[in-house]
């Protein structure tokens, strides 16, 4: 088996092994994951965090040592909490990293990092907080970063950076939890979810107070949430069919 680590800030996941291949997630500077194939130009890999499976470029992560993966992994989980920050490297270069990089036991590579961290679970009271941060940071299919960010991506940073580990797809975070039957039995940071005329679970977002909601749609955006959906307060119309709300915390 062959381990790694992203040290760069942000690489992409791709559905197959060439740059023109859709993006369907992102690994951020400090992720580890498990190569499940390798090929002259491209990985294969299984993130460590979330489980998630995309090809990467071998130019943009480093081979990592069982032992180190297993040390990298078995660290306390510290999370940065800048929008943007910097790593310095070994040789007193920076490298730039988004919010909710993984900071934890960079030291094996002689990097450093002085910027605001959080070490510990916080409360669900928190989450809110959190995704405020992210606000009208544009949306991008697969992103995971304040540079662009889809629907799910923003839900599991923000659970991320919390302290709390759900999966990386709307549909997958869909079946975490407990459901609630109605929006007034729902807590800011609980989620909503959304789906099409098929019935798929297409769209997430977080519950804020007084039927307001944080989600990714053009660009991080509040709108209002009722029984119909999500009422986009731009344009006075329902863009997202409510499916269910979720109670994950």
């Amino acid at each position: 088996m062959i381990y790694g680590v992203c040290l760069l800030s942000i690489v992409p996941m791709r559905l197959e092994a060439k740059d023109t291949s859709e993006l369907v997630s992102q690994i951020i500077y400090g992720e580890t994951f498990k190569v499940l194939e390798k090929r002259s130009k491209w990985s294969l890999v299984k993130l460590s965090f979330d489980n998630y499976k995309g090809w990467i470029d071998n130019k943009q992560y480093e081979e990592i040592s069982k032992k180190q993966y297993e040390f990298l992994i078995n660290e306390k989980d510290i999370y940065s909490l800048d929008l943007i920050e910097f790593i310095q490297n070994k040789n007193n270069e920076l490298i730039t990293i988004p919010f909710g990089s993984r900071v934890s036991g960079i030291n094996i590579f002689n990097h450093t990092f002085e910027g605001n961290k959080v070490d510990k679970k916080l409360s669900k009271e928190n989450i809110v907080k959190t995704s405020l941060l992210l606000l009208n940071s544009p949306y991008l299919w697969g992103g995971r970063t304040p540079f662009g960010i889809d629907c799910s991506g923003l839900s599991q940073i923000v659970y991320k950076v919390n302290g709390y580990k759900i999966d990386r797809d709307a549909k997958d975070q869909a079946l975490l939890g407990t459901p609630l039957s109605f929006i007034e039995e729902s807590e800011p940071g609980d989620l909503a979810f959304f789906d099409n005329k098929e019935g798929d679970i297409i769209h997430v977002g977080i519950i804020m107070k007084n039927n307001y909601i944080i989600h990714a749609h053009g660009k991080v955006r509040i709108d209002r949430l009722d029984q119909t959906g999500i009422y986009n307060v731009d344009t006075n119309k329902h863009s997202h069919k409510l499916r269910v709300i979720k109670k994950i915390i």
